[in-house]
């Protein structure tokens, strides 16, 4: 039977024999240091003391003879697999065996718990499996199972960083257009408001420079603008006015043609990107419109269609993942690491998290505080207390993780009103900030939320 596909009719199935603690008894267990090229394994069968090693091409069809050998040897018995990665292409190739149960390993982890017994920092892919293979055996109580989430929130994972990538990268090509107008064509930065538009990409790729722009008939110049959906005539006038004005940063034939050339391979770059970012948009929108918990998500002030996604994929669907809020804190960076020795204490932001997990969770708060009135008075209460702005955004991510935590356990939207009485009833002093002569109600509406605000 193929180890990847589910047992067919009238085919024997293994059961698992669960021990005392209720885990499973596992027939082997497997280290594998991964690499570009070859990966090396170690595998020691239960009960034995003489452990086995060798090397996998890094390839699936390599991939699949190994884990089909591990199958047929031990009967489709539980293998564990320790490897040094919780995300690439090897852990995509093992996570469709069902007899391979992979406990990823921080790369970080790895190193230290290495270097515990070398200190000379003796390095070596054999010497690597043998200690992963050591930190399974002895440490497995203190690692986490991989348990891959839904298809459809690993898609939507998989989409929106990939996104989030994208809008980087134009962030990237943005920076490098707005060096080059500086140099040849430095008006376009003061008469349009973002450098990334359709209109300034349309000025780049018609205009070559300054000069040639003033050659243009004013009429010819209104019907421009107003082919690229520019229509109010006073500021129509304006640039004109300003364009006929302004004088040339340069009149260097070698800075404007090369300069010229290099925003319209930029402005190209960045309509690429555009265009693709929309693909990306439009298919996150179809997968959260499906999801279970998207209206969960969608009732959280200030989440609009970039955040929900993010935060449906912050969270996943698997309930039994995180047993309590501070999990989730300590995990996604929000949390603050706290240091002792002897006699001195201080805490300190924590570097080692997912860190678009941790951007996910500080750019919600930071849009709660518009939306929000015990978020904004939160906020203002740490910004009283001299914290910066970013200390006083993840405090209030900090508060939101709970607040979220509880709603997404409960699998019950959120409403600002229920926490606000939760808040006077625990007499927070948050409650003393609120205006008193508005209350906030949310809406959530295909994913954005609409705000009403009613009198008292």
């Amino acid at each position: 039977m193929d180890p990847g596909q589910p047992a067919r009719k009238g085919a024997k199935v293994v059961t698992e024999t669960i021990s005392s603690t209720g885990e499973a008894e596992f027939a082997a267990f497997a280290a594998i240091d991964w690499a570009d090229k070859k990966h090396f394994w170690r595998l020691l069968e239960a009960g034995s003391e003489k452990p086995e090693h060798g090397q996998l091409d890094n390839q699936p069809e390599a991939v699949d003879a190994w884990a089909a050998m591990l199958y047929a040897r031990f009967q489709g018995r539980p293998v564990a697999v320790c490897l040094e990665q919780s995300r690439g292409s090897l852990v995509y190739m093992l996570a469709k065996y069902a007899h391979l149960r992979l406990f990823p390993v921080h790369p970080k982890t790895a190193a230290q718990y290495r270097e515990t017994f070398r200190p000379s920092g003796a390095k070596s892919d054999s010497a690597d499996t043998a200690s992963l293979l050591d930190l399974l055996l002895k440490h497995r109580e203190q690692l986490r199972l991989l348990q891959p989430d839904t298809a459809e929130t690993r898609l939507l994972s998989t989409l929106v960083e990939g996104r989030r990538l994208l809008v980087n990268e134009k962030t990237r090509q943005k920076n490098r257009l707005t060096a080059c107008l500086k140099m040849y064509f430095p008006q376009l930065l003061q008469w349009f408001h973002a450098v990334d538009s359709l209109l300034v990409g349309a000025v780049v790729e018609r205009f070559d420079s300054l000069t040639e722009l003033q050659r243009a008939h004013p009429g010819t110049l209104k019907k421009f603008f107003h082919e690229h959906n520019c229509r109010g005539e006073e500021r129509i006038r304006e640039r004109i006015t300003a364009i006929q004005q302004a004088m040339p940063a340069t009149q260097d034939a070698a800075i404007l043609e090369g300069e010229c050339l290099r925003a319209r391979a930029l402005v190209a770059l960045i309509a690429t990107l555009r265009s693709q970012i929309e693909i990306f948009d439009r298919r996150i929108a179809e997968l959260v419109s499906e999801h279970p918990d998207s209206s969960l998500f969608a009732s959280l002030p200030g989440a609009g269609p970039a955040l929900v996604p993010r935060l449906i994929v912050a969270f996943g669907t698997r309930r039994e993942r995180w047993e309590a809020a501070y999990q989730m804190q300590c995990f996604s960076g929000i949390s603050p690491v706290t240091e002792a020795s002897g006699g001195a204490s201080w805490v300190h932001f924590r570097w080692a998290c997912p860190h678009f997990l941790r951007q996910t969770f500080h750019e919600f708060a930071g849009q709660s505080i518009k939306f929000s009135e015990w978020a904004r008075a939160f906020y203002d209460s740490q910004i009283a207390r001299k914290k910066s702005h970013h200390a006083a955004v993840r405090a209030l991510a900090f508060r939101w993780i709970r607040v979220i935590f509880r709603c997404w356990k409960a699998r019950t939207p959120y409403d600002e009103q229920v926490y606000r009485r939760s808040l006077q009833d625990r007499g927070s002093p948050l409650i003393g900030s609120f205006l008193p002569t508005t209350n906030v109600g949310w809406k959530a509406e295909s994913g954005f939320q609409k705000l009403s605000v009613r009198s008292s």
